[in-house]
């Protein structure tokens, strides 16, 4: 064992050192984005606006009126965009509202006619059996309870944060139209006052890591449209109801860790089994299935493509970032994970990380 330490302890050291880093980075951004959640979201908007902003410019615009007529472009389509998808969600839920109390007492009547049997069928059974089969009912009822009390709860975290964060995404578009007016000042301040190191690493981002994150984010579009497609589709094939609203919130879940569309389909397709509508509840399973399935054989080709990063590693460090630093953690770690990789190929990793060389049949690269 002293002999492993004496041989491998540089080697832990410089990959203690490198994750420390990592750690520190997350543990800056994390803080750095609780108490300026709009600085960061306006760098987004502005990097959305200011293509079409710059066009404006280079036609004889001034540059604030271009900034200002490329934010009020993208107003118009944010809120064009949410109005006609809120126009169709309340319709849907309004017609789902209006179903409810049928589907209550649908399930209500499988239940009773479920009970009834079973309880015709516990009269056979020992008094010791019967004790045990309440209890066991308590238990799965107390839980249930409890499960819907934290999933309230949840909801109302949930609208709270959704409430804050257009707060804060209001504030982020009037801060990216100053950004998207000033941006000329800031990049001649920059490029004056900016080391050469933290030049050349910023070059290294650029078309390393940023170029990246963009063909990551493209992936995961292009994945959550193939769901939403097929959803949409199957559910109209099917003569289902609220067809639209149904896979808006599986592309919605499909893009969140861990979660996906079983969420919706499995507890959906137990619902129609119980009621007895069989047919239907096999054709939700079967819809599920297909999906999963071609988002199976598509994601290695897109998402690997894009990044050179596999969809395991991927969602494992997102999963580790969400519980380690919240939100944060879980935007910034594909940025670190793909700059990590674009260390390694560029050979850089390799030089910081000393190896015993007398372990490798090939000599490590040189340090």
């Amino acid at each position: 064992m002293l002999s492993f330490y004496k041989k491998y302890w540089r080697t832990a050291f410089d990959i203690g050192l490198i994750a420390l880093t990592v750690y520190l980075i997350m543990f800056v951004f994390s803080f750095l984005y609780n108490i300026a959640t709009p600085i960061f979201l306006s760098f987004i908007v502005f990097f959305i606006i200011e293509p079409f902003a710059k066009f404006l410019n280079k036609r004889g615009f001034k540059k604030a009126i271009a900034s200002a007529i490329s934010v009020l472009c993208f107003i118009i389509i944010i809120l064009g965009f949410f109005f006609g998808a809120g126009v169709i969600l309340v319709s849907q839920i309004a017609q789902l509202q209006s179903k409810f109390p049928t589907y209550i007492n649908m399930l209500q009547t499988a239940f009773n006619e479920t009970f009834t049997y079973l309880m015709g069928k516990a009269e056979l059974l020992p008094a010791e059996v019967l004790l045990k089969l309440n209890e066991t009912l308590q238990t799965i009822t107390t839980k249930v309870s409890q499960l819907m009390g934290e999933f309230l709860a949840w909801l109302f975290s949930f609208l709270t944060s959704f409430s804050s964060f257009l707060v804060n995404f209001g504030i982020a578009i009037i801060l990216a139209y100053f950004l998207s007016v000033e941006i000329s000042t800031w990049r001649k301040f920059a490029k004056e006052k900016t080391p050469n190191t933290f030049k050349q690493a910023f070059a290294f981002l650029r078309d390393n890591v940023f170029k990246g994150i963009a063909a990551y984010l493209k992936a995961q579009f292009k994945l959550i449209s193939v769901t939403f497609i097929m959803v949409f589709i199957a559910m109209l094939l099917l003569n289902v109801g609220n067809a639209f609203t149904i896979a808006l919130l599986s592309a919605l879940f499909d893009l969140l860790p861990l979660l996906g569309i079983p969420v919706i389909f499995i507890p959906w397709a137990i619902y129609l089994f119980v009621i007895g509508d069989t047919w239907l509840a096999v054709w939700m399973l079967v819809v599920l299935g297909v999906v999963m399935l071609t988002r199976q054989i598509l994601e290695p080709k897109i998402t690997g493509n894009s990044l050179g990063v596999s969809a395991f590693t991927m969602l494992s460090c997102m999963i580790i970032s969400l519980s380690l630093f919240g939100v944060a953690g879980l935007i910034l770690s594909p940025v670190l994970l793909i700059l990590i990789k674009a260390l390694m190929d560029q050979g850089y990793l390799q030089s910081w990380i000393r190896l015993p060389k007398e372990e490798f049949e090939t000599p490590p690269p040189k340090n």
